[in-house]
């Protein structure tokens, strides 16, 4: 599962680009309850998301010309400039190339080869995210891929991910784990192929206490609902939703853990 004892390979930020930010936080606070801090009149109009304190996400203005609206997965790098290299290397692009956040560290905007967007982050004073993997926080990130033996190939020479098979309602879902610990306390996220005209993303799942709820807030604030909440054997029950402005996510209502 995800935590904030952040090792190399896994998720440890995750941003929205909006072109409104205004907008974006209204909504968001809306739908999660989280309170939205500017970083300051240098940041360039980013923010953080918070809940009961502690920082959930963050949202910034889009700055990439042509950029659509959409949450950035980030993955802890000891260095963002090593690691936009091997993507190059691995056929895949670099967007922005590694440069320093102030004092809170590095980063590196960066495509993989089979055209899904995410970021490095190499920390220095922000460690990352403060909560996850608890109610209205992040709890599991996944990537759609067209190819997904290439995709997981990718990232493991990356990061050196971990993987492991399981069979999902018409695929085959892999779970993606990183390189330190029991692989199964060590899980993140998962790997599924791309379905019909979707394009090859990472999309971030939210804990929720309702999904039916969770999704109700966020009609009655302008978004939509992608996917209706469904229920998932041994997973929990799980709504893909898009903001106002089409940015994709998901919340999950985890099911309960059994011994």
């Amino acid at each position: 599962m995800l935590s904030t004892d952040f090792v190399t390979g896994a998720p440890n930020w995750l941003d929205l680009g909006s072109p409104d930010t205004a907008a974006a936080a209204d909504f968001y606070t809306g739908v999660f309850g989280w309170d939205f801090q500017s970083a300051g009149p240098d940041a360039g109009g980013y923010g953080f998301f918070q809940k009961n304190g502690k920082t959930v996400a963050a949202l910034g203005p889009l700055t990439e010309e042509g950029a659509s609206p959409a949450w950035t997965v980030y993955f802890q790098t000891p260095d963002a400039d090593a690691t936009a290299k091997a993507v190059e290397q691995a056929g895949g692009t670099v967007r922005v190339e590694a440069f320093d956040v102030m004092d809170a560290g590095r980063m590196a905007c960066l495509t993989d080869p089979g055209g899904a967007e995410f970021s490095v982050w190499q920390p220095a004073a922000t460690k990352g995210l403060e909560a996850t993997s608890q109610e209205d926080a992040l709890c599991w990130a996944e990537l759609h891929a067209k190819d997904v033996s290439a995709a997981l190939s990718f990232y493991r020479s990356l990061f050196g991910w971990r993987s492991q098979e399981m069979q999902a309602p018409g695929m085959t879902y892999t779970v993606l784990s990183h390189s330190e610990g029991d692989q199964q306390d060590a899980s993140f996220g998962g790997l599924a192929p791309a379905q019909g005209g979707m394009e090859p993303r990472w999309i971030p799942y939210f804990a929720v206490a309702d999904a039916d709820a969770t999704a109700g807030r966020a009609q009655e604030k302008g978004g939509s609902v992608l996917m209706p909440p469904a229920d998932v054997p041994e997973v929990g029950r799980i709504a893909w939703l898009a903001d106002p402005h089409g940015a994709p996510f998901a919340v999950l209502k985890p099911a309960p853990r059994t011994t």
